[in-house]
């Protein structure tokens, strides 16, 4: 085999029976059988699996090499615009202010703090001193004791998001001997800093046990605090603003359930709100005297609140029962988030598309909203640490604005810029435009579209662009700036960010119309996007891109499946393609949980051929396919590396093209890729060069218009 001649794995034929349909897959070798093991230790993986996956990295390696210097330049552009010292806006917390920071040529974060009012800086964190010597590295979750006397911190070194927590004396600077392994990182700690709170995973890399950790004790004697007997939910950590209760979240992606940790109290054993109903979910914050009364508020869908509402509940009684609507539901009104201050409450909702803020007054009732003018742009809120506090801060964006973050006075309404993202190597918003459009679906629903392009970018069909979607678990990919993707829109590319159905974007309605009975909703709402792109002359059939991650790789796997002729290539990282296999093997670590966003094909025959029916991997045929780059990451605990191996293997076989077939597993990392942040820029910089190399728009940046 020459370099430029593509591997062709092994055809090892296994067959199963599922309701009566025989399945044969021919590359199901590929899934080690001790992929627990490999999560833990890499160097395990069986060595024809191993030989395969490097055969494929040294035949992606090959078609890159003449891209060498365009990567090299993409990724010295990508570097410029990025601040190399940056920092966060210190949060003050009684007699400090925590931050993180970035050092020059550094890629990993440094954890600070500042004696108030004007201390000297101490670096109580290292990432960079963390990371030395290790092939991957990932800081997860720091935090400090209320007594600012200790830092927990936790870390992954395998990308298996398997962590090793670990407690550090902020006045000695040396680490305590405890260190707790085979963790999710989530930590929190007990008032008085005795005692840590964490998760464990299960053998299915499940988060399920909750434990309580005494400084300075073994952890193999931590007790045990709560445990998750259903497979199907998964377990988190959080605190309320008021800081008086730890949070246990139990959960999947529609039903949920919380517990309170008394974190004055250690040994007060966890306190149910309200138990579990199928279909609802909650959320808990806490007012230790709202009108009065030790108080809970919850952001619920409860009673049919489709997109969502927010209840009270007395503590002392919090059970359905109990809960009074505090602001009531409003259809197509998607409450997203909210924070109780002393005084006042905010909360994140977003209408139109579009995000707001909007402050309550707690004694009054009174409201009013902080929105913005720009017809795409993203929104956050920092509420920081004080509970008793008048100030809030939040975050603002555009495709062509860089992030600002504002402090905002809730009793007055001032606001002020406490920083805006600079961007070293220049660059003016008014060379750039951003707009929202809508594009019409075939049943008449209309999908949004955030775009950014350059002044001048010609708008006559001609224009390369990269269509990016998602679509699943609600989430919404915010219309925010990116420094990385201007050399794209530099290049003369249009990008353009597809709200697909299986997001919230048009609300909770806009996400159940893109699960389950109605997952291919996604999948028709990117064709659609991509064919009123082509219609409104932004692009050509043959000058679009697609790229999504993850569940949105799943999304790549079905459009090319569906709509090869449609697109010049696609881009799918850590692709989840074995759609059908995976949610038929319930052994692995996320496949429970994900049954109420897929269907169970174990248990019900009607999600068996409705999952096979769109599955990527189960539904490439003998077809042009376009231009196809997989990435996958080796100890993805999310979606295994398998799955991407696969899916190319086959497509490999069953493509009349010419075009290229690529997958490249990064053998050192999980399902974020790189973990160093200037390494990150050379994955996206592979991207990027794939994006040039297809639409053939390997051309100097342009000049601004």
């Amino acid at each position: 085999m020459t370099a430029l001649e593509p591997p062709h794995a092994a055809r090892r034929p296994s067959t199963r029976t599922v309701h009566g349909v025989p399945l044969t897959d021919d590359y199901a070798w590929l899934r080690a059988e001790n992929w627990r093991d490999v999560m833990r230790d890499p160097a395990v993986l069986a060595p024809d699996i191993r030989a395969y996956l490097e055969a494929e990295n040294a035949y992606a390696d090959a078609y890159f090499a003449p891209l060498g210097d365009l990567r090299r330049t993409l990724v010295a552009e990508m570097r410029a615009r990025i601040k190399e010292d940056d920092s966060t806006v210190p949060s003050p917390d009684g007699a400090f202010a925590y931050y993180s920071r970035h050092r020059d040529g550094g890629q990993h974060p440094l954890a600070c703090r500042k004696a108030l009012p004007d201390g000297a800086e101490d670096i109580i964190l290292d990432g960079d001193k963390e990371a030395e010597g290790k092939a991957y590295f990932h800081l997860g979750h720091w935090s400090h004791s209320r007594d600012h006397r200790r830092l927990a911190f936790s870390a992954d070194e395998q990308g298996s998001e398997l962590h090793s927590i670990r407690v550090r004396d902020l006045t000695t600077g040396a680490d305590l001997p405890d260190v707790i392994g085979e963790t999710t990182g989530d930590l929190l700690w007990s008032t008085d800093g005795g005692a840590l709170y964490y998760i464990r995973r299960d053998a299915e890399h499940r988060p399920s046990k909750v434990y309580r950790h005494v400084l300075g004790t073994a952890p193999e004697a931590d007790l045990l605090i709560y445990e998750e007997a259903d497979k199907g939910f998964f377990v988190s950590l959080g605190e309320t603003h008021s800081r008086a209760f730890g949070l246990i979240a139990c959960g999947d992606h529609q039903t949920s359930e919380v517990y309170l940790l008394d974190l004055a109290d250690p040994a007060a054993p966890p306190r149910l709100v309200a138990a579990r109903t199928p279909g609802v979910r909650y959320e808990v914050e806490h007012h230790p005297a709202l009108n009065g009364t030790d108080t809970l508020v919850l952001l619920t869908n409860a009673d049919d609140a489709e997109d969502f509402k927010i209840v009270t509940a007395p503590t002392a009684t919090p059970e359905r029962a109990q809960w009074r609507d505090l602001v009531p539901h409003a259809p197509g009104r998607m409450i997203l988030s909210h924070t109780v201050f002393a005084r006042h409450m905010t909360r994140l909702e977003r209408e139109g598309g579009l995000p707001r803020i909007i402050v309550r007054d707690l004694e009054t009732g009174a409201e009013h909203a902080v929105a913005f003018d720009e017809e795409a742009y993203a929104l956050g809120l920092s509420p920081g640490f004080p509970f008793d506090t008048r100030e809030v801060r939040f975050t603002y964006a555009s495709m062509t604005t860089p992030a600002e973050v504002w402090s905002y006075d809730m009793a007055s309404r001032a606001r002020a810029l406490l920083k805006r993202q600079e961007v070293p190597s220049g660059h003016d918003p008014a060379d750039y435009v951003t707009r929202r459009i809508l594009a019409p679906a075939p049943d008449g629903e209309s999908v949004p579209v955030s775009l950014i392009y350059r002044k001048g970018t010609p708008l006559d069909g001609s224009a390369p662009l990269l269509l990016y979607g998602y679509g699943a678990y609600g989430i919404t990919i915010p219309s925010s700036f990116s420094t990385s993707r201007l050399s794209l829109v530099d290049r003369g590319f249009i990008y353009a960010i597809a709200h697909v159905r299986g997001g919230t974007d048009k609300g909770w309605r806009w996400y159940a119309q893109g699960k389950l009975t109605h997952k291919t909703n996604t999948f028709i709402d990117f064709i659609a996007v991509a064919e009123h792109l082509v219609r409104e002359r932004f692009t050509a059939p043959d000058r679009i891109v697609a790229h999504g991650g993850s569940a949105g790789g799943m999304l790549m796997g079905a459009v090319a499946n569906m709509r090869p002729d449609l697109f010049a290539g696609i881009v799918a990282e850590v692709p989840f393609v074995d759609v059908l296999t995976t949610m038929l093997d319930d052994t692995l670590p996320l496949t429970p949980p994900e049954w109420p966003e897929w269907g169970n094909p174990i248990a019900d025959p009607d999600a068996f051929t409705r999952i096979r029916a769109y599955s990527p991997v189960d539904n490439v045929h003998a077809a042009a396919y376009p231009a196809i780059f997989a990435l996958a990451g080796l100890t993805d605990p999310r979606v295994t590396y398998w799955e991407p191996a696969k899916w190319v293997a086959r497509l490999r076989a069953a493509n009349t093209s010419d075009a290229p077939i690529l997958l490249r597993t990064n053998m050192d990392a999980g399902h974020g890729g790189a973990s160093g942040r200037f390494d990150r820029l050379d994955e996206v910089a592979l991207v990027y060069a794939f994006a040039l190399k297809t639409v053939k728009a390997l051309t100097p940046v342009s000049e601004p218009a």
